[in-house]
């Protein structure tokens, strides 16, 4: 018999119960809308429910990765549309973003990663993808393309996003938009990133949106369009975060230190449970 009146997160409780094995697994399912506490649909895995909440579960979505909710968050709180548009997804991997991409309306998407037989199979035999496996981003050229993709998408690793986003400032149409997954590990020092390659602390997640920034400010065609945290963190436990960029135009708010440090605080509370007062205290006030 479950105890009642103490209160875990949702995808915490999840695991607990042995719905799901892991938090991420549950935070899919969450953020799919395939979870119901009590009779009613939650989305929020960070919801706390009661032990003795009745948590149901339904099969989990068909896309090809987890990583589709990190994309499906973005288009939405961005404001990207990518239908009847050709894209271009840097760093595609299984598919995840391809997948939502297709979904949302795509009329082409170019997968571009620079290994081999990760795609998925119903990607790669849909007429609509363009497999670029084996293809080092960095190396792209408009050239290498038919068209010119109106939006990109990028989710890269063991490498900074600067180091790509030059490429896609070439390659993108003017007024095309891209969407751009930051992962700390990747963009901070070795020093700054902990055990099993988890970056923890607030102070380095603010740094490395600081740097990411200040890069993208010096560029002389993408602007910084807005920011946002992924709704679930990295296999490993990492926190990650999604900037929309413009190629063209002008910013709609000034992303300053105090934006930042609130994107940064947001995603420690929604994420993780973490207040402030309680992060301050291990960390030292920013």
């Amino acid at each position: 018999m479950r105890c009642s009146g103490k209160e875990e997160r949702l995808d915490q409780e999840m695991v607990t119960r042995g719905i799901t094995e892991s938090r991420s697994s549950a935070q899919s399912l969450i953020l799919a809308g395939s979870v119901r506490v009590d009779g009613e649909r939650v989305l929020k895995p960070g919801k706390k429910v009661l032990k003795n909440s009745l948590i149901e579960a339904d099969k989990g979505p068909g896309w090809a990765s987890r990583g589709a909710f990190k994309l499906l968050k973005a288009l939405d709180v961005f404001c990207v549309d990518p239908f009847g548009k050709v894209c271009i997804d840097i760093g595609a991997s299984t598919g995840g973003f391809t997948d939502v991409l297709l979904e949302r309306g795509a009329v082409k998407v170019y997968s571009v990663d620079v290994g081999y037989g990760q795609l998925a199979w119903r990607l790669r035999s849909d007429e609509r993808v363009v497999v670029m496996e084996r293809t080092n981003a960095r190396d792209l050229n408009p050239r290498d393309l038919e068209d010119t993709p109106e939006v990109a998408v990028m989710d890269v690793s063991f490498i900074s996003v600067t180091r790509i986003l030059p490429v896609i400032e070439e390659l993108l149409a003017p007024g095309g938009d891209c969407i751009v997954l930051i992962k700390p590990q990747f963009e901070a020092g070795k020093g700054c990133v902990g055990k099993k390659g988890v970056v923890r602390e607030r102070s380095v997640h603010l740094d490395v949106l600081r740097n990411v920034g200040t890069y993208i400010s010096s560029m002389r065609e993408l602007v910084l369009m807005g920011a946002n945290f992924s709704p679930i963190l990295g296999p490993s436990g990492n926190m990650e975060f999604l900037f929309h960029l413009r190629k063209g135009g002008s910013p709609p708010v000034a992303m300053d230190e105090g934006f930042l440090r609130d994107l940064v605080e947001r995603a420690h509370r929604e994420l993780l449970g973490v207040p402030q007062e309680e992060t301050d205290r291990t960390e030292g006030v920013l």
